[in-house]
């Protein structure tokens, strides 16, 4: 149901939590849906992840419903399989000082849902749904918050980001992910919240950064990250790229590093996460690449090279620092790595099957959309397909590689007709001597196809162990 002109006095609860209620009320208890699930539902969106306020104590919740996982007992919470649904159950409650900035020092149980809405971080997210009748209480006028498009905390900002410094966080990735504003009171508690903010863990804030990178304009959150000093707590290699100004004569960009990232960052696909990473920190070596230099004719110009070596560097250290997994952590640093090709309709297949050898095949789809992110980036405007330098000279490789692999063609050392154990079993011995063979011997079927069988390769191969093994 959506919230128009007038606010709305009930939503419609799903079956499954109808169900639910119906155990808690036979055993004298009552509940509530409540958070993100009950926003969500005024909006007029669909909500699947569901929370649920009870007065029903844990223990009590453990023993009226088949199946529970204590998940956070100690902190009131259980998880409740119910109907094929994994619900969230919390005991109302409030809560003392939080001195870690993550959890309450003490947990104390409270009588009533309008008590447990009061400790919450934001208005919209402090508004319950009966489960009986979908009958909403909202005792800090949230509904207008979200009618109106509004982030604000319940009570006073300061007091609540000190409480627990993700809440900071939060508040510019539900800004980011609704497209909602943060009223000023609230954002000026950021900067002062920020050693708060500065105690929580980096996997903490890499969820949330995360979010913000898979929201609609990435951007905008990013630079309420910048601007309110949360960006130089976790990223500072990202700050250090404020004002690295980039624009000369050639007309290539318009922005400086950190605007070219987050705005490459909004042209990178919304489904692709690690691309949208990738994307953010492509050009993230350039402040330690940056020259002055000119052209023959003596204009000014600006010059980052090797600045894709720097910026893989500085990703990797991050994204380690950051707890990324070695997974993540390396798609994102071989796209960083690579996202500096310079195709031309010149090139040989020869030329083609290197390029495709270097950068893998399976990354060749994201670092095709990197790339035309970063298009993007450099004017905040899509590149026109078929049309213009960057986007046609991609096609055409794109054309030629798929051209390429319906042939057949050899693109790495899998495809070779020897492998190691044919070269050992030809009397080379094991080692790095080896290795360094097979590389020569695909460098010499990149060049020519046609030498891909095996005599013509253990001939070359005994010819490379005289020069390398002896």
């Amino acid at each position: 149901m959506e919230c128009k002109d007038s606010l709305v006095k009930n939503i419609k609860i799903p079956q499954p939590l109808k169900k639910m209620n119906e155990i808690f009320q036979a055993n004298g208890y009552e509940a509530y849906l409540v958070g993100g699930a009950v926003r969500d539902m005024i909006r007029g969106k669909e909500a699947s992840d569901w929370d649920v306020a009870t007065n029903a104590q844990p223990e009590q919740v453990v023993q009226i419903f088949r199946k529970v996982i204590p998940t956070g007992i100690a902190h009131g919470t259980v998880t409740v399989l119910f109907m094929g649904h994994s619900i969230e159950v919390t005991t109302y409650r409030t809560e003392a000082d939080y001195s870690d900035g993550r959890h309450p020092d003490s947990v104390n149980f409270a009588g009533t849902i309008e008590e447990d809405l009061s400790r919450r971080d934001f208005t919209m997210n402090a508004i319950a749904a009966s489960l009986e009748d979908g009958h909403l209480v909202d005792p800090f006028v949230g509904q207008e918050d979200i009618k109106n498009k509004t982030i604000r905390t319940v009570g006073n900002p300061y007091d609540r980001f000190n409480e627990d410094g993700l809440r900071p966080i939060r508040a510019i990735r539900f800004a980011t992910q609704l497209g909602f504003s943060i009223t000023p009171e609230t954002m000026a508690a950021i900067p002062a919240s920020l050693e708060k903010t500065a105690s929580i863990s980096v996997e903490r804030f890499r969820e949330e950064f995360i979010k913000i990178l898979k929201s609609p304009e990435p951007s905008v959150g990013l630079k309420l990250l910048e601007e309110t000093g949360i960006l130089k707590l976790f990223i500072p290699e990202l700050v250090a790229c404020k004002n690295v100004e980039q624009a000369d004569c050639r007309g290539f960009h318009q922005f400086d590093v950190l605007d070219h990232l987050f705005y490459a960052c909004d042209g990178a696909p919304a489904h692709k996460e690690l691309v949208r990473l990738a994307a953010l920190l492509h050009d993230i070596g350039k402040p330690k690449a940056k020259r002055s230099g000119s052209l023959p004719d003596g204009r000014p110009t600006i010059t980052f090279y090797n600045h894709e070596k720097y910026s893989e560097e500085i990703s990797q250290n991050l994204m380690t620092r950051l707890k990324f997994s070695k997974a993540e952590t390396a798609t994102v640093c071989h796209l960083v790595k690579n996202h500096m090709f310079h195709y031309e309709s010149n090139w040989s297949d020869a030329a083609v099957r290197r390029f495709l050898f270097r950068v893998t095949p399976e990354s060749l789809e994201d670092l095709f959309d990197l790339r035309m992110a970063d298009v993007y980036g450099m004017t905040r405007s899509a590149p026109v397909l078929k049309e213009g330098p960057w986007s046609s000279n991609l096609l055409e490789l794109q054309d030629r590689i798929t051209e390429l692999s319906s042939q057949q063609q050899v693109l790495g050392l899998k495809d070779l007709a020897i492998n190691g154990k044919d070269l050992m079993a030809a009397g080379i011995p094991a080692g790095k001597q080896l290795g360094t063979i097979l590389n020569q011997l695909l460098d010499t079927v990149l060049d020519d196809p046609s030498q891909n069988n095996r005599q013509q390769l253990l001939t070359i191969a005994t010819k490379l162990a005289e020069k390398y093994c002896n």
